[in-house]
């Protein structure tokens, strides 16, 4: 599992290591990993221009203490100090090293190799000052690999509130924190490289936030046992599609299809159901369900969809047009909104859950009072005891009609096998993601490829060991 960390955290863990280890072990181990990291986005030292800018406080430690080492390995180093007061060893350690540092923007080279970002770190507020907004401006268009995090974020919700820096590789130390999965700090943050400290998980406390990786993806899926059958696997229902979107339960029922579950039934309208059974001859229809898909393509009738799914008292998934009626609490459900239909239900603009996404999703789910997946670059799940997953997997792609269908019908087959919300809705998030990139494979893809690719990815993700 890939784990992020708030700040006061971090501090709290780093303050334990440096009590345990000799004065500036820690430092010096960033550094190292720092100049690590830009020697090989460089391809080597020697020769290579770096400019670091250079703040007050520990990440410019960290890029001085790195450029001295780059300046070794016969890399041309300068610092721009934007700061009156600098890390005094690293400066040293810095010009020692042959490298040159300067308060004079005008003395600095416009077109360096790499531009290495420690203006501000984990305690900084979001934005940047002036000076660090002329700096950036006068190197524009060169690579900028940020220390920890990308100056100028919100380092504990990945919001953004004024200038801040976009890496494209961010060297970060100990642990991850929020900014590098939350959206829109994220998209700041480029290739996320984790340099490990050697931090006591146990002083690191409770995750923020979380990120399924393989390993977790494969403990947590369903499998047949020896004696399975298609109704102890599970059985999944789809209430979905119109006479106006028949194409939207043929998705939700090809996620749902994928499977993970024994059996899976169609309700709706007779002519969508033929169509339904036309291309997936394996579908049957009404009966008893472990879990219910609502909502995508329903139009008018949705409502009723969703009253009549749950009157069954099992767990539901409701998507789409279904989460237009959701009226009070759904323990044991899984709601599955994109940022405008969660403006809607929250009674907020579109641009402030986008803004914001973490803090939406969590109030949603309290709201609720059951799990929340709000679709984004990285989509958040979001369970009411205040536990946050981020989907990771995935490409821009995958931003193509249809393809919510998909993803609530796989959440749906995950439900039904025997899985907790919570897991049903992060697991499923990750395989889409996972069948997205493949059915890519560099280029366009439809929502009905991520549904022919679910199976595949399953197999490989079953067969990795590592």
């Amino acid at each position: 599992m890939l784990r992020a960390h708030l700040v006061e955290d971090v501090r709290r863990a780093e303050a334990a290591a440096m009590a345990r280890l000799p004065d500036g072990a820690l430092m010096q181990r960033a550094a190292a990993g720092l100049a690590a990291a830009v020697l090989d986005l460089l391809g080597g030292g020697y020769g290579r221009r770096v400019l670091l800018l250079v703040g007050p406080g520990d990440n410019g430690g960290d890029a001085l203490w790195a450029g001295a080492r780059l300046a070794g390995r016969g890399a041309r180093v300068e610092a721009l100090l934007l700061a009156d007061r600098v890390h005094r060893e690293g400066l040293a350690a810095l010009r020692a090293a042959g490298g040159r540092a300067t308060r004079d923007l005008g003395e600095v080279d416009a077109s360096p190799d790499v531009v290495v970002d420690g203006i501000v770190g984990i305690g900084g507020r979001p934005g940047l000052r002036p000076e660090a907004v002329a700096a950036l401006e006068h190197v524009a268009g060169t690579p900028v690999v940020a220390v920890d995090v990308p100056s100028g974020v919100d380092v504990d919700t990945g919001r953004l509130d004024g200038p801040h820096v976009r890496a494209d590789v961010t060297v970060t130390f100990g642990t991850h924190k929020v900014a590098h999965l939350a959206d829109p700090a994220s998209l700041a943050s480029g290739a996320v490289h984790l340099v490990d400290l050697g931090l006591d998980p146990r002083e690191l406390g409770t995750p923020a936030v979380e990120a399924l990786q393989p390993d977790d993806v494969r403990r947590l899926l369903p499998r047949p046992g020896q004696v399975a059958h298609k109704y102890t696997r599970g059985v999944v229902g789809v209430r979905a599609g119109s006479g106006t979107y028949p194409g939207a339960a043929l998705l939700a029922v090809s996620g749902a299809a994928s499977g993970l579950a024994g059996m899976v039934r169609y309700v709706g309208p007779e002519h969508v159901a033929d169509t339904v059974r036309t291309l997936h001859p394996e579908v049957v229809g009404a009966g008893r369900v472990q879990a219910w898909v609502v909502g995508p393509g329903g139009g008018d009738d949705a409502g009723g969809m969703l009253r009549d799914a749950r009157a069954d008292g099992v767990p539901v998934v409701v998507d789409a047009d279904a989460l237009r009626h959701v009226d009070g609490p759904l323990p044991g459900c899984v709601l599955t909104p994109h940022a405008g239909e969660l403006a809607g239900m929250l009674d907020v603009p579109r641009e402030d859950v986008e803004a914001a996404p973490l803090q939406h999703a969590r109030d949603a789910a309290d709201r609720w009072g059951c799990v929340v997946l709000l679709k984004g670059h990285h989509t958040l799940v979001a369970d009411p005891d205040g536990r946050v997953r981020v989907t990771t997997t995935g490409v821009p792609w995958l931003a193509t009609a249809g393809a919510g269908d998909v993803l609530a019908g796989l959440i749906g087959a995950l439900l039904a096998a025997g899985l907790e919300p919570y897991d049903a809705a992060s697991v499923g998030s990750w395989l889409h993601g996972a069948a997205a990139t493949e059915a890519a494979d560099g280029g366009p893809l439809t929502a009905s490829r991520v549904a022919v690719q679910i199976p595949q990815v399953v197999r490989e993700t079953l067969a990795d060991r590592g």
